[in-house]
């Protein structure tokens, strides 16, 4: 069942409620370019395994509505917030992959974990997507460079590099061509954005430190987006976690691996 909440004076994000009388509840957060259409091979389990499953669409990606501006980590963790508000759930876990990943962290430091209590990190670009003086792990800045500028001189190219390097496996062409498209939804405005995001964004460091729920972190060691060191330090930043490496996994390791995905997500959010 999907509908629209307004997060700001006119501007609607989209949410998809799976098994809302469901007796416990997941929200996911999708990774860039993505929309919450990403985790079809959960939704297609989970709710029949008595799970309510809620996935969004953040806001400039999907079905939701596409802004000009609002597209740093504040922002997208406070509309999070009022779409998790106006459901009114509670007890739940927390979930996103890549930059939803991010999204999630910066909204369990800014809003103090409002409802939350289990947390799921997957292949998350966190604590940095690139490496830093400090932090000698991820991308290249001008990694990030090139992916802004094919966003504005050649999206759908750029979205063709980006869909070569997500999984470890060989995927059919009709299913390449269908993230492909999942990516092309997004504004090229917002798809820049977010990348911009990444480049600027350090406070994420200091975020996990505040994170005071069970965590898991589920990272393929053979992400060449998020890098496997940062699930490390995700698991050294982040109290009473859970890293769980994929081996023979990359980026998109919900498909990659999508059964063994579901069965640790699922174990853990059992688990007391």
């Amino acid at each position: 069942m999907g509908r629209y909440i307004e997060v700001e004076a006119g501007i609607k994000i989209y949410v998809e409620d799976l098994n809302p009388s469901g007796n416990k509840t997941i929200l996911f957060v999708h990774g860039w370019p993505g929309n919450h259409n990403l985790f079809e091979y959960q939704f297609d389990v989970m709710p029949k395994k008595g799970y309510r499953c809620i996935g969004i669409d953040y806001r400039g990606f999907g079905k939701s509505d596409r802004p000009w501006n609002g597209y740093d980590y504040d922002r997208l963790a406070d509309d999070l917030k009022v779409v998790i508000d106006e459901m009114g759930i509670k007890d739940f876990t927390l979930s996103g992959h890549s930059t939803g990943g991010a999204i999630v962290v910066r909204y369990m430091a800014r809003h103090n974990g409002y409802g939350v209590s289990k947390l799921g990190l997957f292949a998350a670009a966190v604590p940095s997507l690139i490496r830093r003086p400090y932090f000698p792990y991820g991308q290249s800045r001008e990694t990030i460079l090139e992916i802004i500028r094919g966003t504005y001189e050649d999206r759908p190219q750029m979205l063709r590099g980006f869909g070569d390097i997500i999984f470890f496996k060989r995927v059919s062409e009709p299913f390449s061509k269908w993230i492909f498209d999942l990516g092309l939804q997004a504004a090229g405005w917002s798809t820049a954005a977010v990348a911009n995001t990444w480049l600027g964004e350090e406070g994420l460091f200091e975020d996990m430190k505040k994170i005071a729920v069970p965590t898991i972190i589920l990272h393929g060691l053979d992400d060449q987006v998020c890098l496997f060191p940062l699930a490390e330090a995700q698991h050294e930043g982040i109290k009473n976690s859970k890293l769980v490496p994929f081996e023979n996994c990359g980026h998109f390791l919900f498909y990659d691996q999508k059964d063994r995905f579901n069965e640790e997500l699922m174990a853990f959010i059992e688990s007391r």
